[in-house]
């Protein structure tokens, strides 16, 4: 009889799959509402900032060189950005990184 409850309150204390699935589900919620909703989030707006960029902006690229967008071709995936006097550079509209102008205020 000893052995037959102690089977039993073994078997019990045993965690079912239902509190599996609803941690596992916890754990998905956790992750979209911390890292994937951000992530995406900030996506949208960097592609609309660079959709954005027209003649004068003053930006900042992944490589970390500071210039002035002289072309912008509505369309096409490359602008061109002038860094230094007559040093001009045919970019992909992705180096972009961030607006200079708003850095510095």
């Amino acid at each position: 009889m000893i052995n037959l409850l102690q089977a039993d309150a073994a078997v019990a204390a045993q965690p079912g799959m239902g509190s599996f699935w609803v941690m596992m589900l916890l754990m998905i919620a956790v992750m979209y509402f911390f890292m994937w909703r951000p992530e995406s989030k900030r996506r949208k707006e960097m592609a609309k900032f660079r959709d954005g960029l027209k003649k004068g902006d003053k930006v900042i690229t992944a490589g970390g060189i500071y210039a002035v967008v002289k072309e912008v071709k509505p369309g096409e995936p490359t602008i061109l950005i002038q860094v230094d006097g007559d040093v001009t550079l045919r970019i992909d509209k992705n180096m972009v990184v961030a607006d200079n102008t708003q850095l510095q205020k």
